[in-house]
């Protein structure tokens, strides 16, 4: 099948389009930081809803959108649950603690300075919100992770549609000709192109990093790399686009988690969160390891 360039094009002109045009947006009233609120007193920004509703969505609108004004319709939409259960649900749900945790641990084995055993910041936070310091932070911190685990990835998942429904329901399988390989590198590199806006803003890792905001850029690429390969192994090998959404919606919901644990200013740019070199090593195994398994042909085959 040869490559769809004039679909994949058009896709990529509405995705990066209406996102980047919220983004102009966003930094033109005040950036992340300074943006002004919805209503007076709400809390919440128009950066925020910008962000969470045009930005992030941008991949779904293009999806449909490119269908309408190329008359495509409706078929191959990745829509249904699936064909092989449970087991690619579970995967999606638990492997983002998993990875987490391996890179935070890499992250405070290699720098223990900044590793704060007694939650010293988190007391801090919770003080500075004006509540009540539980007397065991330990078991605060245990529900927080129970919660993003369990919890997190359904509710987050009405965000994270938005980017799978894109990427991984309609880009991926129209880069495909390329060949499976060529295809999770190109699906990679545009979805962390596509961030750079909100990165060079500040998203993910702040501006008082060296070589801000470039770096934080040039990082994100590394980072969907390693998580676009995992989302596009469960699209492929489920046949549906839900595993991803849900395998998305956990990353987020857990990638704060190490936080909790963090004392002093490290580099966002080495960890401990997934988004570091050093926090998503985890990611990166993975993905090397799904990139070079036999299976993943297999999955390639499948569709």
């Amino acid at each position: 099948m040869p490559l769809d360039k004039k679909r994949i094009l058009t896709f990529l002109g509405f995705a990066f389009g209406i996102a980047w045009l919220s983004g102009l947006v966003i930094f033109l009233t005040g950036g992340l930081v300074d943006s002004p609120e919805i209503s007076p007193g709400s809390g919440v920004t128009l950066a925020y809803m910008l962000l969470a509703f045009v930005y992030m969505w941008a991949p779904a609108w293009a999806h449909l959108l490119t269908r309408l004004v190329t008359r495509e319709g409706l078929g191959g939409l990745n829509l249904r649950p699936g064909r092989k259960g449970w087991r690619y649900w579970m995967l999606a749900w638990f492997v983002p603690a998993l990875m987490t945790i391996v890179g935070g641990a890499v992250f405070f084995l290699l720098f223990p300075q900044y590793f704060d055993a007694d939650l010293t910041s988190t007391r801090q936070v919770i003080e500075a919100s004006g509540q009540v310091v539980p007397e065991n932070l330990w078991l605060l911190v245990v529900a927080q992770t129970f919660s993003a685990v369990l919890i997190a990835p359904i509710l987050n998942s009405l965000f994270t549609f938005g980017e799978e429904f894109g990427w991984r329901a309609y880009l991926l399988p129209k880069l495909m000709p390329l060949g499976w390989q060529k295809a999770m590198l190109a699906a990679g590199v545009i979805w962390g192109v596509w961030h750079w806006p909100v990165i060079a803003m500040g998203h993910n890792y702040g501006l008082e990093y060296p070589g801000a905001p470039w770096l934080g850029m040039l990082m994100m690429v590394w980072v969907t790399f390693g998580l676009g390969i995992f989302l596009g192994w469960l699209t492929l090998r489920e046949g549906s686009v839900w595993p991803a959404v849900i395998g998305h919606a956990a990353i987020n919901g857990i990638s704060s988690l190490a936080v909790l644990f963090v004392k002093g200013s490290p580099s966002p740019l080495l960890g401990p969160l997934p988004v570091g070199i050093l926090g998503s090593l985890g990611w990166v195994a993975l993905a090397l390891w799904l990139f070079f398994k036999p299976g993943f042909k297999e999955a390639q085959a499948a569709e």
